[in-house]
């Protein structure tokens, strides 16, 4: 009898407690007309960084906003961004016509800047940086003379050199520079980067810091447009991958991959609403962000069932706490998303 009271009362409560509503969207000036592609926001600072070499940092939770350029890198689209704190932090540019790409450092809040890696191929694309913590991590590029090109630092991003193994290319393999979501590192060594391109598309994986990285293919189709875009990790086993084909950016295909097994293998898990290709995903505890020109989704179950957020253009996504994350995208577009 006790247990079916206990019962009772608890159904009672639970269906007392009213449904949760959809999260709440607010758009803010941030004073820039630059398209953003790069997002890190961790409590009240965020940093985003995009075309013509601009970016912008709040340091009040995105009350106020300083909106800058970096020196000498016009020419130079900042793909993904890593900030440490309001102070520091590490961008990588690259040129989206061809021929050269860099990586720059600041450790003043962007009063100053520092080129502290730079190279010049026809063929050379930075696509993201990702840290481990504050001393390792590495950036990614597409390939170069036939290889990958991974490079490691390992003071905070102060010097940079290039890892010698990484798997082979596949014919037209390269990554997307969407959203700077297509690399996740962890404190503990693992980190992983997406790619698409080929045939199918792939996920590279590291347990050593970026030493040493292996590569799993996932079931999810590749081809010049189309692969995978974004990835999130929830711990070392944990992840999901998001993609499709920016060239049919609401094509109701399969975007979503899951993986149990810190990336080894990958499985399809269905699609998001809206459907279609996206650019990025974020997660933290239950909720997840994944943004895309033609309409942004959401989840607020790890993942399992999606909604639409908005159809304003967003590229990326990032958490700066539980239940608070950013979006940025076109025109100097960023948006305070709070799940309620």
């Amino acid at each position: 009898m006790r247990t079916l009271l206990t019962l009772i009362l608890t159904v009672t409560a639970c269906a007392s407690l009213p449904p949760q509503g959809p999260p709440r969207i607010t758009p803010v000036a941030t004073g820039s007309e630059a398209e953003f592609r790069g997002l890190h926001a961790s409590g009240a600072v965020i940093w985003a960084s995009g075309s013509g070499g601009r970016y912008v940092v709040s340091r009040d939770a995105g009350a106020t906003w300083h909106a800058d350029s970096i020196p000498g890198a016009a020419a130079m689209f900042l793909v993904d961004v890593h900030a440490f704190d309001a102070e520091r932090a590490v961008i990588v540019g690259t040129r989206f016509d061809g021929g050269a790409a860099a990586i720059y450092r600041t450790r003043d809040g962007g009063a100053t800047w520092q080129q502290v890696w730079q190279l010049e191929h026809a063929n050379v694309f930075l696509d993201f940086v990702a840290f481990f913590d504050a001393r390792r991590g590495f950036a990614f590029s597409d390939p170069v003379d036939g290889a990958f090109l991974v490079v490691r630092t390992e003071d905070g991003g102060a010097t940079w050199t290039r890892v010698a193994s990484v798997p082979e290319p596949l014919a037209g393999e390269a990554a997307f520079a969407a959203s700077g979501t297509g690399a996740v590192a962890l404190s503990g060594g693992q980190g992983w980067f997406a790619t698409g391109g080929g045939a199918t598309a792939r996920v590279f994986r590291t347990r050593d810091f970026g030493v040493t990285w292996q590569v799993s293919t996932t079931p999810l189709p590749g081809g010049s447009t189309a692969g995978l875009f974004g990835l999130a990790f929830a711990d070392a086993r944990n992840g999901i991958a998001v993609g499709g084909d920016f060239q049919q950016p609401q094509l109701a295909t399969p975007n979503l991959l899951r993986t149990s097994d810190g990336g080894v293998t990958w499985v399809l898990a269905g699609s998001t609403d809206p459907a279609g290709v996206k650019y990025g995903i974020a997660w933290r505890g239950q909720h997840l962000v994944a943004p895309a020109p033609a309409g942004t989704s959401y989840s607020t179950d790890g993942g399992r069932t999606w909604q639409p957020l908005t159809s304003t253009s967003y590229n990326t996504a990032a958490f700066a706490a539980d239940g608070v994350a950013w979006l940025a995208g076109v025109n100097g577009g960023i948006a305070k998303v709070q799940f309620r």
